[in-house]
């Protein structure tokens, strides 16, 4: 029962983890050190800012307010 419901919460948070997009930086450091093993990993507050600037720098984002 109890390995049940490990494997529910697992999914639970896996699935909202995607959804907002959370798992992003351990997708792209994952990234780094296999294709680019001499480069340095930015830490995350430096990575989520690469992100919102280029985000905000792609024409087909359009206006954000916010």
């Amino acid at each position: 029962m109890w390995s049940a419901f490990r494997r529910a919460t697992s999914g639970v948070r896996w699935y909202v983890r995607e959804l907002m997009d959370e798992s992003a930086y351990e997708r792209y450091v994952a990234h780094v050190r296999r294709d680019h093993p001499e480069a340095e990993v930015p830490d995350r507050r430096d990575f989520e800012r690469m992100r919102t600037d280029r985000q905000e720098a792609d024409p087909r984002q359009g206006f954000r307010c916010c």
